[in-house]
């Protein structure tokens, strides 16, 4: 299947989704636009299961969410004929998100998540709920929903459940339309909703889980390209690598420091820099030296957040739950649906995406300053006339000190809602929304950082670069040229952070680093 995202065209692989285990990325690719298959076990495990509840509704068992009403309506009781109508009226009353809209990106992460769960065979639902979803991701009819007002679940999921069954809004065809019309327009049939189809859409984590996907995998395909601006500094301020020795880190074995350390000496390999400057300077600036224990306990923390999210997105987060044993329907009420091991992983994530932040805008600052880089001032040939690259590293300031503030834990700040019912609540969607922004700002930062890097290493001619700098260097002159004078400059700082966005230049640098592991 073929998808446009802006001028470029991306082609994607079917994703099958069912029973068995769904990684984080094969999640993204289906939030990028990847079209979706269903296992057939799955299918017919969602209907095997199904028909059991009906047999429940008939024999007036009393099952939350389902014959009963919802959080603290839990001891209204629902008969059959009701049971529908109650499905829908939970969906609408749910969706009231306010603020900006989610992307399309982040819906259909959040669909996919949704989709998963369902597909597990515990919620209780039948196969044609599954289908529908599957049928508007791929036909690319995406809901609408703002991206505010969740405290960890319920309002986005509730927006794109109305859309489900034709009312709220879809995004088709580059429009914004009435669902109805949308799904009209795509060949999808109406449909209302059947037993539990309202509540299993609204119970489980999925829209912290659909977010915490993009949050990790775009950090993790940034934190190699991290490494490399980061060394790039080293290499054009003439510093040393003996900080990065393995036997240093070996008296140290944190995981994520060695690996760190490792990637830096085989992308800084081979630099007639650094063979002409060995024994320029003794010690580099802690965010030049440091660089294996800081982007390595960024790692550490970011394998963690990425086991915590791959456990949840196979996880079933809806309450109640349904197992059949001894050919009987079991009935498990609980807290699944409680965000707070995302919540925590997240805010963690957070955290280490600012220490990413600040040491990147620490080495923009040093490289473009004359008194400690060695370097012409801001990087300019003919300075005093020209400004050259003093300004970006205020906007790397002011992006860090963002970073710094979406650092702040978000899942402490708990409340009580629903009348009491519900007195502890994750705020993870809130965590994760922190986290994606401030993965976004770390992009832009690492990108003032490689654009100063790449000036700066052109000082150094005719000498060569490492063998990670100077396919770095290539792939942004591509795009950027050196900047002889003062010309605008933000289109420049634009076309490396879609450098470093589209993700080719991180699979080239990982691709390098495991050549070098092959050796």
């Amino acid at each position: 299947m073929t998808t446009q995202t802006g001028s470029t065209a991306h082609v994607f692989e079917t994703v099958t989704l069912g029973r068995v285990q769904t990684t984080i990325d094969e999640l993204v690719r289906i939030a990028d636009g990847a079209p979706v298959d269903l296992a057939p076990e799955a299918l017919a495990n969602m209907d095997h299961v199904s028909g059991y509840i009906r047999r429940a509704i008939d024999e007036g068992q009393v099952i939350y969410g389902l014959t009963t009403g919802v959080g603290d309506l839990v001891t209204e009781r629902l008969s059959a004929d009701q049971i529908a109508s109650v499905q829908l009226n939970m969906l609408r009353s749910h969706a009231c998100g306010m603020g900006p809209d989610l992307s399309v990106r982040e819906v259909r992460a959040m669909m996919a998540v949704m989709l998963k769960s369902l597909l597990q065979g515990y919620s209780g639902v039948s196969a044609e709920l599954a289908k529908r979803m599957c049928e508007m991701l791929n036909c690319q009819v995406t809901p609408w929903s703002p991206a505010g007002g969740s405290v960890g679940y319920l309002i986005a999921t509730a927006h794109i459940g109305l859309s489900l069954f034709g009312e709220g809004q879809c995004w088709y065809q580059g429009e914004l339309l009435p669902s109805a019309e949308a799904l009209e327009k795509a060949g999808i049939a109406p449909r209302i909703p059947g037993p539990r189809e309202g509540h299993a859409l609204i119970s489980g984590t999925y829209e912290i889980t659909g977010l915490a996907c993009l949050a990790v995998h775009d950090f993790e395909r940034l934190l190699p390209v991290a490494d490399m601006a980061g060394g790039m500094c080293l290499e054009a301020l003439k510093g040393n690598t003996r900080g990065y020795d393995a036997r240093l880190h070996a008296l140290r074995p944190h995981d994520g420091q060695q690996k760190t350390a490792a990637i830096l000496r085989s992308l800084l390999s081979g630099s007639e820099i650094f063979a002409r400057y060995r024994d320029h300077r003794v010690q580099d600036a802690l965010s030049l030296r440091c660089i294996p224990q800081i982007h390595g306990a960024v790692r550490d923390q970011l394998a963690h957040c990425r086991q915590i999210v791959t456990i949840e997105l196979n996880s079933v987060t809806d309450n109640p739950v349904f197992l059949i044993e001894e050919d009987a329907l079991a009935i498990l009420p609980g807290g699944n649906g409680h965000g707070a091991p995302l919540a925590l992983a997240l805010d963690a994530l957070a955290v280490a995406i600012a220490q990413v932040s600040t040491a990147s805008q620490a080495r923009s600052d040093r490289i473009t300053n004359v008194h400690l880089s060695g370097l012409p001032a801001f990087l300019v040939g003919r300075s005093g006339a020209n400004s050259g690259m003093m300004i970006p590293p205020y906007v790397a300031a002011a992006l860090a000190g963002d970073n710094r503030s979406l650092a702040a834990p978000a899942s402490v700040h708990t409340v009580t809602t629903c009348a009491g019912q519900e007195d502890h609540i994750s705020m993870g969607v809130s965590s994760a929304r922190k986290a994606l922004q401030a993965v976004s700002n770390a992009v832009d930062i690492v990108a003032i950082e490689l654009l100063c890097a790449s000036q700066a290493l052109e000082f150094h001619r005719p000498l060569r670069a490492s063998v990670g700098s100077e396919l770095t260097l290539g792939m942004v002159r591509e795009r950027v040229p050196f900047r002889e004078s003062d010309t605008a400059l933000y289109p420049d700082m634009h076309a490396v952070r879609d450098l470093i966005a589209d993700g080719e230049l991180s699979r080239r640098l990982s691709s390098l680093i495991e050549e070098s592991e092959n050796e």
